[in-house]
Parts: C-alpha cells; structure tokens; sequence
C-alpha cells in the first residue's frame, strides 16, 4: 500500500530540509548519502513516488514530483539527483508486467538505479535473454535494489536490426544481485550521488524483465504514463538544477555581504552596479523558472485530461527547460567572482554547491 506521507509531499517540510542539510557536508566527504538521508528518502516513501499506485508506489503528479525534486535538490544537490534519477527508474515500473511491477516495487527498501545507455548486449537464450555488458553513471548505485538498462538484442550471435537496420534496443530491468558495481565515480562535484558504473556477465533473465518505453507499451493507466518520457526528463533534470543554483545565489548573496569592493572602498552590496548586477540574474531566474513551471503545468493538464502531448508542446516542455537552465548557468558563473576566496575552499557550502551545479549541469541533455 502506498505510505501515508504521500498525501503531505506537496512541499519540502522545514525538518525534513534541516536534517537534509545538516548531513550534507559528511555525505559529499564520504562521497554517498549519509545513512539519515537514506533513511528519510525510504521513510517519506519518495523513491517510488512515480511508481504505479496499483503496484505500491505513489503515482503522484508530475508537477508535485518536480516541485519536490527541487526543493530537495536546493538543499543538496547530491541528495536531489539520487532522487531523481532513482525515482525516475521507478517510473518505468508502469511499463512492466503488473505483477512484476509490484514484486519490485514491494522490495524492502526497493531503490532503482540505472543507465540508459546501450552499452550491453542481450541474446536470445530460451524463454529470456544472457545479458551482458557495462553501464555507466547509475546514481545511487550503492543502494540500488534493482538496475535498468538499455541493451542491443542478439539472436544466435547476430545482431538483431530493425527496418532501418539499426541494432534493436530493448530496456530491461535486473535485480542487483545480477549486478556488479564498478566504483567510478571521481568527479569533483555530485560526490554524494555515488553514480558508479556496474557490469553484468553473462546473466539470465526471464523476459518479463524487459520492457518498452511508450505510452502505447504502458501497464498502469493513469497519466504519469502517458506523459513523454524525454519531457519527463528535461523537467526533472532542468528543476534539479534549478534547485542547485537558487541555493548557489542564496549563498554567493551571503558572501557578497561581507566583502568590500577593493576599489569603490564600499561593502559589494552597497555598490548600486554590483546591487543591479545581482538582481538582474535574480530576475532572469525567477522569470525563467516560472516559465517553466507554466509550460510544465499545461503540459500536464492536456496529459491528465486524456489528450497526447504534440510535437510542439514537447518542444515547448523541452525549450523551457533548457531556457531554465540557461539561466542557472548565467546566474552562477555571474555571481562567482563576487564570492572571494571563501567560496574556492572545498569544506564551505558554497564551494560544495558550486561544483555539483557545474557537474550536473553536465548532463548531455542539458546541453546549451
């Protein structure tokens, strides 16, 4: 059954942010989640909020989803990303066979990570497939229960194509005991979202394990499974990083306070260009955020009223969120400068911000 805090996710509640943050720091030195954030990730019954509800998820609104990506993400990037992106591979549990769907979903402590990569190979072996292959970049991969992944299909040694002659994909989904993790995760920023690569050698799996991604492919019915699954991730990402850089300026206004403008003589924040420089990338943000909240919620609305989204309404969902992000962009790399040297060490706040917006805003789709 779904958990009871689903009804209250609308928001980020004050203690859940303050003991989200209060472990931050120790989670991006010990590069994974501290075990307080895992345990309110669980708790809150937030990694399986895109789940279906007939298979015990929460099936919540996209735009709450969002919303709460968010508000997680302002208060630590690493732990907004592990949200996400685990939640999002929850997603697909729409697309399996229902009771597969609520087998995995009802794990104990069920966590889904993955890639989406076609970086393996799956060949036809009796009743499923032996997979094979290497995946990179599976966020939350240490507390990973199942694992997705993309995979080129083989039939007796023979690539399988299809009428373009491309090779054949099919998504499948694996329980981590098939799996083995392949610490790679060095980057500077993100630390905390452990997204390490992991291989499988030569595992069997039933072919319920497999799956389509496409509203027409869908098992659940509600809307969450009719929206596009690319729009879907350009709303998620784009608000993750939108989450980091509203936290980003929060900090650099903190710093700004307390330095002097070497030649006006004056504190920064009473020199009128740096004053308008600072709310000039203020308003770009908010501006552009609403924007692409607006485009978001009408997206939603025609998805939730029966209707398919066109191809220019995922274009519309898709420029707004990439408009967003160019607006974080400018926001952070503008204010930088203005934050001295504090904001170049590796323990304060800032810094640690810094280097997961620029690391996450690395995400190929996101893209300028």
């Amino acid at each position: 059954m779904p958990h009871a805090a689903f009804a209250t996710l609308a928001a980020l509640s004050g203690r859940d942010a303050r003991r989200i943050a209060r472990h931050a720091q120790a989670a991006d030195a010990a590069r994974f989640l501290h075990p307080v954030q895992q345990a309110l990730l669980h708790r809150r019954g937030w990694l399986t909020m895109l789940a279906p509800r007939s298979a015990g998820g929460a099936e919540l609104p996209l735009p709450q989803v969002v919303r709460l990506e968010e508000a997680v993400a302002a208060v630590d990037g690493s732990m907004g990303w592990v949200l996400t992106l685990c939640a999002g591979a929850g997603w697909f549990a729409g697309f399996l066979a229902p009771d597969m769907a609520r087998a995995i979903i009802g794990t104990p402590r069920a966590c889904l990570g993955g890639s989406g990569a076609a970086t393996g190979d799956a060949e036809e072996e009796g009743d499923g497939y032996r997979i094979t292959g290497s995946w990179d970049y599976a966020s939350g991969a240490p507390m990973a229960t199942h694992f997705t992944l993309n995979a080129r299909l083989r039939r007796a040694g023979q690539p399988l194509l299809d009428e373009q002659g491309q090779p054949r994909i099919r998504a499948f989904l694996v329980p981590a005991a098939l799996v083995r993790l392949v610490p790679s995760w060095n980057s500077i920023g993100m630390r905390a979202s452990a997204s390490h690569s992991y291989r499988i050698d030569g595992q069997w799996l039933g072919k319920e394990h497999g799956f389509t991604i496409s509203p027409a492919a869908a098992t659940a019915d509600g809307p969450l499974y009719r929206y596009p699954f690319y729009s879907l991730a350009y709303v998620t990402l784009a608000a993750n990083v939108a989450g980091m850089a509203a936290h980003f300026m929060e900090l650099a206004e903190e710093c700004m306070r307390h330095r002097r403008h070497a030649r006006a003589g004056l504190p920064l924040l009473e020199v009128p260009e740096v004053i308008s420089m600072l709310q000039d990338k203020q308003d770009a943000f908010i501006a552009a955020r609403a924007r692409f909240y607006a485009v978001l919620d009408d997206s939603w609305a025609t998805v939730a009223a029966g209707a398919a989204l066109d191809a220019d309404a995922m274009q519309a969902v898709q420029e707004r969120a990439l408009a967003l992000v160019a607006a974080c962009r400018a926001a952070v790399d503008g204010l930088y400068p203005y934050c001295g040297l504090y904001a170049a060490r590796e323990d304060s706040a800032i810094n640690r911000v810094w280097r997961d917006f620029h690391t996450a805003s690395q995400h190929s789709l996101l893209l300028p």
